[in-house]
């Protein structure tokens, strides 16, 4: 490593999100519109080579040291083992966002892989309201992947729960005492303006104090002290694990924020809610020089603003949603 990505305000990245494909076998009220989308053609996805190379371009020249896959739903893409190996020979800690439907299949073989992590996303324990967020009664199976993901060996498993008043934050007891009970971290996610029916509102919002309130009326938490990652966490006073809360709307971290995204199209962003973004499809398939999409990676951590401004006035709305940006 000869350089960093570093902004304007001297944040170095060092953490890759790459997601897969656009793809998902949900319609997730959060991430996918009722009426559906229309999908990325497979030529306009990026190929396991071309998302090697940008991977290794960053692990070698700039010291990225983590490498996240999303989707959509990452595990819809086909032979996806054949990428992991290629990006855990990198060396980098390799890890994973899935909504767990397929893992009881597929557990064994990314582990084998080199995958190290897996973060389950499950917005509800209930059988009725998990069938009327995703679309599908698929929650058995959700349960059945991470008990998959365990039984593989990733140590820790992660449950990713976006809570939003009036839609399932009757549940955050719910969820600590699974997380306890199963031995899997549960990290509450604010809900954030990126769902593709763009119903966000700040009145939707359960904040990170809201949800400590709550945990804390029933368990004894104890502080961690905070890194780059995106959760703030705590520990269970009893030893009993730990559960975490990403407030990117009420507590923002952007001054510790370390990562940058690649789409499934291609497509270089510095932010989750950024507004730009810089085309790396087209250099890969133009034969452009590392060289040349290293400046252009450079040119655009560059660019990085301080912050994404939520609840700002002049805020702008990402014009992709989640399952296009990738978690």
């Amino acid at each position: 490593m000869s350089a960093q990505l570093i902004d304007g305000f001297g944040r170095v990245h060092r953490d890759l999100r790459i997601s897969v494909t656009d793809r998902c076998n949900f319609r997730c009220a959060y991430c996918m519109p009722e009426e559906g989308m229309q999908w990325q053609r497979r030529e306009d996805l990026l190929s396991f080579e071309e998302i090697e190379r940008v991977a290794r371009i960053m692990v070698e020249r700039y010291g990225v040291d983590g490498i996240r896959l999303t989707g959509g739903e990452p595990t819809v893409r086909a032979r996806l083992p054949i990428l992991v190996e290629k990006l855990a020979a990198l060396g980098v800690d390799l890890a994973m966002t899935t909504n767990g439907v397929t893992l009881p299949l597929l557990a064994k073989d990314l582990k084998a892989a080199g995958l190290r992590r897996v973060n389950i996303s499950l917005d509800s324990l209930r059988h009725d309201r998990f069938e009327e967020l995703t679309r599908r009664d698929e929650l058995d199976r959700v349960l059945e992947g991470i008990d998959a993901a365990k039984a593989a060996g990733f140590d820790p498993v992660k449950i990713n729960v976006v809570v939003m008043k009036g839609i399932n934050d009757d549940e955050v007891l719910d969820f600590a005492r699974f997380g306890r009970e199963h031995d899997v971290t549960v990290r509450f996610i604010e809900f954030m303006p990126l769902d593709a029916d763009e119903i966000w509102n700040n009145d939707r919002v359960l904040t990170q104090a809201e949800i400590l309130a709550t945990l804390q009326a029933e368990f004894d938490l104890e502080p961690v002290e905070r890194t780059s990652a995106p959760a703030s966490r705590w520990r269970y006073a009893d030893g009993a694990g730990e559960i975490g809360v990403v407030a990117s709307v009420s507590q923002s971290f952007c001054d510790t924020c370390d990562r940058v995204r690649i789409t499934a199209d291609g497509q270089f962003r510095n932010c989750l809610f950024a507004t730009d973004e810089t085309d790396v499809r087209a250099l890969l398939r133009d034969d452009s020089s590392d060289d040349v999409i290293a400046a252009a990676l450079e040119r655009t951590v560059a660019a990085k603003w301080a912050g994404h401004q939520i609840n700002q006035v002049h805020f702008i709305r990402p014009r992709r949603s989640m399952s296009e940006i990738g978690g």
